[in-house]
C-alpha cells in the first residue's frame, strides 16, 4: 500500500516572488497541538516563532489552549490569547522548528531575506493514519491508529 503524501497547499499565493512555502508530511505530533500552534505562530515573524517554540519547550511559556481545553489546568502569569489554560507540546515545537528550518532554507534559495520572513499562512491537517494491532490472545484483538499530521507554513517577506 502506497501512503498518500500532501502536494497541495491551503492557501493560493498571488505575489510568488515575494513568498516561500515548506510543508512536513505525516509527522508523528499531535493534530490538535499542531491545529493550536498554527493559529498562535499565524502573523508572527519567523524569528520570534523559533524563539516562542524554544520558550514552550524550556517551559518558560505554555501554548494556550484556545479550542481544544477541555480538562486543561491553568497556567502561572498572564493569559496569552485569551486564555489562561496551555500546555507545554515539545515534539510538536521541534516539529515545527524543523519546519521553520526548511521554510528560511526555501526563502533563501529564492533569494529572501531569512531574517525578515512573516508567517502569513499556517495550517494543520490529518496524516496518514498508521493502523497496529494489540492482540492481548484474543483472536479479534484491539485496533490502534497512530498519530500522524501535515504542517504547511507561507512566508512573505516584509521590509525592516
Amino acid at each position: 500500500m502506497i501512503a498518500m503524501v500532501k502536494k497541495t497547499y491551503q492557501v493560493t499565493i498571488t505575489a510568488e516572488k515575494k513568498t516561500a512555502k515548506a510543508f512536513l508530511s505525516n509527522q508523528r505530533i499531535s493534530l490538535k497541538n499542531s491545529t493550536e500552534m498554527c493559529r498562535e505562530i499565524k502573523g508572527k515573524r519567523v524569528n520570534k516563532a523559533e524563539v516562542f517554540a524554544n520558550n514552550i519547550i524550556a517551559h518558560k511559556e505554555f501554548l494556550p489552549l484556545r479550542t481544544y481545553n477541555r480538562k486543561v489546568a491553568h497556567r502561572k502569569g498572564d493569559a496569552k490569547s485569551g486564555v489562561k489554560s496551555g500546555r507545554y507540546p515539545e515534539n510538536v515545537c521541534k516539529v515545527f522548528l524543523k519546519l521553520f528550518d526548511v521554510v528560511k532554507a526555501n526563502a533563501d534559495f529564492k533569494g529572501l531575506d531569512a531574517e525578515n520572513l512573516l508567517i502569513i499562512h499556517a495550517f494543520a491537517s490529518h496524516g496518514h493514519k498508521r493502523y497496529s494491532s494489540q492482540s492481548k490472545g484474543r483472536v479479534g484483538g484491539k485496533r490502534r491508529v497512530r498519530k500522524s499530521t501535515h504542517i504547511e507554513v507561507v512566508v512573505r517577506e516584509v521590509p525592516q
